[in-house]
């Protein structure tokens, strides 16, 4: 259980990251604010409450995968909170020779596991990992941070359906179920419903939460940490792209374009 002070202290790092975010995308005039937006809660909680993420990255440590890589400003913005990244190196946000990367780059940035963006690939790198550690008697888990858009590809399925197969306890998959991608709403591009009763015909736990609920949010990450089963758990989190800013919320025309000065200050005067 979190108390109201730790509640306090995860909601104001997860607003100091959407400030980041949109200083960074604002900076270098290109990157992804709605879906980093709708992932700021749940990345500030992992990062901040459930995850073991030591600075050296000894054996120990649990595995993050940020599958829809395009949101990388919010991971960012997150190791940057965590040590990881200095402060001032933000602002060099996909700029030519920054580590920091459109898309997570494991080469150029301590901290990141796997080098990310080709959506339908993170869920398959994590069934790699999971079942090493199993193999390796190693308890870490592997999380990977999925968007729903990118479980329109085929590759996800397999890997959905490796993961039980394969008894992968230790794999704790989260849909970002903000139900934009850059073409309009998944529902009509091409439906992802009903998306639970499918993950649970593959024989996955599931668990359905708002995405934007601290208490949630870590209540249903610590519950899948404590999987006795033999089946992974995914959790469904129901957000909202653009959380934060009234104008970018639920559409798709903010998935990946950056603001103009007069939207920047607009945007900013709401979150700060």
């Amino acid at each position: 259980m979190l108390n109201s002070n730790e509640i306090q202290e995860l909601k104001n790092l997860a607003k100091e990251s959407r400030i980041n975010v949109l200083k960074m995308v604002h900076n270098s005039k290109s990157g992804h604010i709605g879906g980093a937006f709708s992932a700021a809660d749940i990345l500030t909680v992992l990062y901040h409450k459930c995850m073991n993420i030591p600075l050296d990255m000894n054996d120990s440590r649990d595995r993050f995968i940020l599958s829809k890589g395009h949101a990388s400003a919010i991971l960012y913005s997150v190791l940057s909170q965590k040590g990881f990244i200095p402060k001032e190196e933000l602002m060099t946000f996909r700029k030519f020779g920054s580590k920091l990367q459109g898309h997570p780059c494991k080469k150029m940035l301590k901290g990141v596991e796997v080098s990310t963006g080709s959506l339908g690939q993170g869920l398959s790198i994590g069934c790699g990992m999971a079942m090493g550690l199993k193999l390796n008697n190693n308890p870490a888990h592997v999380f990977v941070y999925m968007g729903d858009g990118e479980l329109q590809e085929g590759s996800c399925w397999e890997a959905f359906m490796q993961a039980p197969h394969r008894k992968l306890n230790n794999l704790i998959a989260i849909i970002d179920r903000n139900r934009y991608q850059i073409d309009g709403c998944t529902e009509d591009v091409m439906s992802v419903d009903p998306l639970e009763d499918k993950l649970k015909a593959f024989n996955w736990q599931t668990v359905v939460i708002d995405g934007h609920d601290i208490e949630q949010i870590y209540n249903a990450i610590e519950k899948a940490k404590q999987n006795t089963s033999d089946r992974p758990v995914a959790i469904i989190a129901n957000t909202i792209k653009g959380k934060g800013v009234s104008f970018m919320e639920d559409t798709a025309a903010w998935h990946g374009k950056a603001p103009n000065d007069e939207q920047f200050e607009k945007a900013l005067a709401e979150l700060g």
